[in-house]
């Protein structure tokens, strides 16, 4: 089971969601998107919550009122984190996210710790964490299904992004033949002009000698 959650709708139309359990945190890790962001209280047990950008977005996209309505939701959604006041909230890409065969069912590591951001959440702020709760939608996605949909459309993507490539490359080839060919036959043109000009100077010429020689 996996609980989606609508951000502030001031903030545009952003995804955030959540898996039930351990289980659900493990599959969420393994098929995540580009655009996810995960969010998890520092040095305390809590849910994975995950926020998917826009296409194209960063990191350092993710407006104050958004990352607030994130950490709202993790602290809540903590045991511990949710009892006490000034704890961490560190988030970073989900392609951050370092999983090896040693670490427990829903554990996770990370590829590059200078990746990892940190914000401090001072207290529960039940009017955001119960905005997010009336958004909440329970499904039982196929994750695997869904990350394989997005690898086949990103590859047929790229797929005609390179016939498109392509297709350019060669009508720059063949304008470039058809521009050294009308180079050539202007210089062609402007030979064969030369060498009747000389012919008439020549015949010219020709002329006068008979003119002379008749006088």
């Amino acid at each position: 089971m996996v609980f989606y959650f609508k951000a502030r709708p001031e903030a545009g139309d952003y995804t955030i969601f959540m898996g039930l359990d351990k289980h659900e945190n493990e599959e969420l890790i393994k098929y995540g998107f580009p655009e996810d962001i995960w969010f998890h209280v520092d040095k305390m047990s809590s849910a994975h919550v995950y926020l998917r950008l826009h296409k194209g977005q960063t990191i350092d996209g993710i407006s104050e009122g958004v990352l607030e309505d994130c950490v709202q939701l993790v602290k809540a959604n903590s045991i511990q984190g949710n009892k006490v006041n000034n704890i961490d909230v560190v988030y970073t890409p989900w392609a951050n996210l370092k999983k090896t065969a040693s670490m427990d069912v829903g554990q996770v590591g990370f590829h590059n710790s200078k990746m990892v951001r940190t914000v401090r959440v001072e207290k529960r702020i039940n009017e955001i964490v119960n905005r997010l709760n009336k958004t909440k939608v329970e499904r039982k996605p196929d994750l695997k299904a869904e990350r394989e949909a997005v690898n086949a459309a990103e590859r047929a993507e790229r797929k005609l992004h390179l016939r498109d490539k392509k297709r350019r490359e060669e009508m720059e080839r063949l304008e470039k033949e058809r521009q050294a060919e009308m180079r050539s036959y202007k210089g062609l043109m402007v030979a064969e002009k030369m060498t009747s000009n000389k012919q008439i100077a020549s015949e010219n010429k020709s002329l006068q000698e008979l003119e002379d020689d008749f006088m």
